[in-house]
């Protein structure tokens, strides 16, 4: 393994700083540490395990500033989205927080003059969270807030790309209360997260793409560890022929190109129905000419620097394959060439169809394709020619309408007249090559238990 992590602003290109790696020594280390602190951290009485998480809660609401000034910096995220995601964090601690000593009580289903039958919840014990750098605070808080609350220990493995985040979450955690090594920070590369799998671990809950999520899967069967895996999409939304093409262009267009299109549930393909076809895209193309791509400080950026250099001639190839089969190029299509940074122009392709790369990889940019449709039918038929299920939505005036489409999607979320959107009361979960268990709501809690039945007789 390489001995450091050279942290790179995506805007500049320009080193941040290095950071050393953990070894398969000071894994072994961690782990150990871990596994002894988590027996203490479990019979802590929950209020105490509370009041740590609402003090780093209050932490990152005094820092909101300077973390997302951080967040900016080594991932490129713009200013303005990264205050977002600092400042809103704290409703998805306060729900944890809020629910979870209610999922965590003992339950009694049956009872009589001579039996009791009980179930109790034990932690899962020590969990490994390896976490993604497009939403550090609220990928990571979906794991590692309820994993701490019901008992567990956590190894929190922060992307590389936004390492300085991940050690500045694991300080904050400390200094509310969370024990040094209940939370045990792990840095490195893949190959870091490669050789944390493969020690003996209560759960793996991981966010990131299918590829690796697959290997990780195989891996963690080997010895039957449970796994959770919160995987990409090829999101898909339709526009009905009784949608506002002004109102479906709007929504969509942040979907498709908020975080810089770097968000596994952004809108990834959009199908519009022939009769507001042109109205669609002449607004949706008006919406998009209008982002500010540049500095990712700047207050006005909407569109920052991709956080991964690579990605650049992946979406060229992208826009390229779509052109030489067919599609229009309306905007965009390339790199920016007047910059040190990983800028790609916001794109937009029309008449696209499903042979067209566009349509079926993942592209996590900020690039999109868009198909006319005759007919729901023929919209339903596309939406669902997918490998991924994470979320679809349909733009329309009619509820009813509009849910027998949504009906028929196999996928975890699906949204009327919005897109793009997280709850932390509603579960978060992919189907297919989009992952499998799931984040938020109660459920979210219950993924880091284990029940225990009771079978209790008076003698």
């Amino acid at each position: 393994m390489s001995r450091t992590i050279r942290v790179v602003n995506p805007a500049t290109n320009k080193l941040i700083r290095k950071v050393p790696m953990d070894s398969q020594a000071s894994i072994e280390l961690k782990i150990r540490r871990a596994k002894h602190a988590q027996t203490a951290w479990a019979k802590t009485p929950f209020r105490i395990r509370r009041t740590a998480l609402l003090k780093f809660d209050n932490l990152l609401k005094a820092q909101k500033q300077p973390l997302a000034k951080l967040l900016s910096l080594e991932t490129g995220k713009p200013i303005s989205q990264a205050l977002g995601e600092v400042g809103t964090v704290g409703g998805r601690i306060r729900f944890f927080v809020d629910h979870a000593e209610r999922v965590l009580s003992d339950e009694t289903p049956y009872k009589d003059s001579t039996v009791t039958e009980t179930i109790s919840y034990d932690p899962l014990g020590l969990v490994a969270n390896i976490s993604a750098w497009n939403y550090p605070y609220f990928v990571g808080a979906n794991v590692f807030v309820p994993a701490l609350l019901t008992g567990n220990a956590v190894l929190y493995k922060p992307s590389e790309f936004s390492t300085l985040t991940g050690i500045k979450i694991a300080n904050l955690l400390h200094k509310a209360g969370v024990p040094k090594n209940v939370f045990i920070p792990i840095i490195g590369d893949g190959r870091v997260g490669a050789a944390l799998i493969e020690r003996p671990l209560g759960g793996i809950f991981f966010t990131g793409s299918y590829a690796t999520g697959s290997k990780i899967a195989q891996s963690a069967s080997k010895r039957l560890t449970r796994v959770q895996l919160e995987l990409g999409g090829k999101d898909p939304a339709y526009v009905m022929d009784d949608a506002d093409p002004a109102i479906a262009a709007a929504g969509l267009a942040d979907g498709a190109f908020y975080n810089t299109g770097q968000s596994c549930c952004a809108v990834e393909r959009i199908y519009v129905h022939k009769k507001v076809y042109h109205r669609f895209i002449e607004a949706f193309v008006e919406t998009v000419r209008g982002f500010k791509v540049g500095d990712p400080l700047d207050p006005k950026t909407y569109i920052g620097p991709l956080t991964r250099p690579q990605r650049l001639a992946f979406l060229e190839n992208q826009a390229k394959d779509a052109v030489r089969k067919g599609a229009s190029l309306i905007t965009g299509g390339r790199r920016l060439t007047n910059t040190k940074g990983n800028y790609f122009e916001p794109t937009v392709l029309t008449h696209c169809t499903h042979k067209m790369n566009v349509m079926r990889e993942e592209t996590f940019g900020p690039l999109i394709g868009i198909q006319k449709v005759s007919s729901d039918v023929e919209a339903i038929r596309l939406m669902k020619d997918t490998e991924y299920g994470l979320t679809a939505g349909v733009y329309s005036k009619n509820l009813p309408h509009a849910k027998k489409v949504l009906a028929e999607m196999d996928a975890g979320s699906v949204y009327w007249n919005c897109c793009d959107r997280v709850s932390p009361n509603l579960p978060w979960s992919g189907r297919g090559h989009s992952g499998m268990g799931c984040t938020l709501s109660v459920h979210g809690i219950s993924a880091f238990l284990q029940p225990k039945a009771w079978h209790l007789r008076r003698a």
